[in-house]
């Protein structure tokens, strides 16, 4: 058997192997089949319900009937500062179609301000709303932020995506039209 001091010598070279095994053992715990919620197309969306930026509570289940593009997003992440711009065009065009966008910010709490701020310096005119303990990420199985998520009108998943989307993006455009044309009773 080597000695301590041996093992602690060999260790330092060895630390791609140690990582990539720890990798293995965190993807392998944290399966989607194992994480709580559900977040693929065809299921339902979990339930789930914030504050606004004015504080007031708020919920999916209150804009059922509504296509929903739920947005998970913080003001520190860059990638989600260059979607914005596309969120917001959505909003535009679609909002009188039915389509509800909501921009979840899983920044810390006692942020509200700094929130409001940053929503303001970047003309987002959708729904935000705040979750400071991140709850949406867990319920959502988000892997960090960006992660968007398209709920049609009787509460189902219909598309998502973990990372930025991009303007036109074309799975997203055929998604959301699908489901704005759809009526509640007929899904």
């Amino acid at each position: 058997m080597p000695s301590q001091s041996l093992m602690i010598r060999r260790a330092p070279r060895q630390p791609l192997a140690f990582a990539l095994a720890l990798i293995a053992l965190v993807a392998t715990a944290c399966t989607p089949s194992d994480t709580p919620g559900a977040s693929d197309p065809g299921e339902p969306a979990p339930a789930y319900d914030a504050l606004n930026l004015a504080g007031e509570p708020t919920s999916l289940e209150a804009l059922r009937g509504k296509v929903v593009l739920l947005n998970i997003w913080a003001t520190w992440c860059h990638p989600c500062r260059a979607e914005i711009p596309e969120l917001e065009r959505l909003h535009d065009e679609y909002s009188s179609a039915g389509l509800r966008v909501v921009g979840v910010s899983v920044d810390a709490g006692g942020e509200e301000e700094r929130i409001k701020a940053f929503a303001e310096s970047f003309g987002v005119t959708y729904d935000v709303w705040h979750d400071a303990d991140d709850r949406i990420s867990t319920l959502y199985r988000a892997i960090g932020v960006p992660a968007t998520y398209l709920i049609d009108r009787s509460g189902r998943i219909r598309w998502r995506r973990l990372g930025p989307i991009a303007a036109n993006d074309t799975s997203l455009a055929s998604a959301m039209k699908a489901a704005l044309a759809a009526r509640e009773s007929s899904q």
